[in-house]
């Protein structure tokens, strides 16, 4: 009885190694597929969804979207952005809050794209670089805003009034009379 288990065991232990060599030998005959790095870094394209570095994109004119809000920087789940922001006074003599340096530590930041989403004026966004390797760390902490940069004028939206129906009024229904007690009565009585 021992020994026909032995043996079982043995067969299946053969049958197992077979499979792995039969995959190890088909695998040794297919054509690689290995990228050369760095060699092909002119050709090499990362795909549409891959997330790079996190860049604030300006214009021509050195303008960007960024009104200094925060949102990106209090839905970021390690504090990897840090918004500083100054109030400025307009030819009009309003005050208003402008971006004054948006650092970005990629040290820290972990990909995730929590940012780019939440921002409402499409202010940043991932690029495709793929090359950040560094020996020091403090090369990783980039201020995103360029040196004079200021944020693009925006026009008002002319949102359109809707003028809601008046409610017709009813007149409320008056409160009936307390009931005269006899305490009452004769208190009225004597005045």
């Amino acid at each position: 009885m021992k020994e026909n288990s032995y043996l079982q065991g043995l067969f299946a232990g053969v049958k197992t190694l077979t499979v792995g060599l039969r995959t190890t030998m088909r695998e040794l005959f297919t054509k690689k597929i290995t990228e050369q790095y760095p060699e092909n870094r002119k050709e090499l394209v990362m795909f549409d969804r891959f997330r790079g570095s996190l860049v604030m994109p300006h214009d021509e004119n050195n303008e960007h979207k960024c009104v200094a809000c925060g949102i990106c920087m209090i839905n970021c789940p390690n504090d990897t952005i840090t918004v500083v922001s100054k109030m400025i006074e307009t030819e009009d003599g309003k005050k208003k809050k402008v971006l004054d340096k948006y650092i970005y530590n990629q040290g820290i930041c972990m990909y995730c794209e929590i940012c780019t989403r939440v921002c409402p004026h499409d202010a940043i966004t991932f690029d495709q670089s793929y090359e950040t390797a560094v020996f020091d760390r403090a090369k990783l902490i980039k201020e995103l805003n360029q040196p004079g940069s200021k944020c693009q004028e925006r026009k008002p939206v002319a949102r359109p009034v809707v003028a809601k129906p008046a409610a017709p009024v009813t007149p409320k229904p008056e409160a009936p009379a307390a009931p005269a007690t006899p305490a009452a009565e004769t208190a009225a009585a004597n005045n």
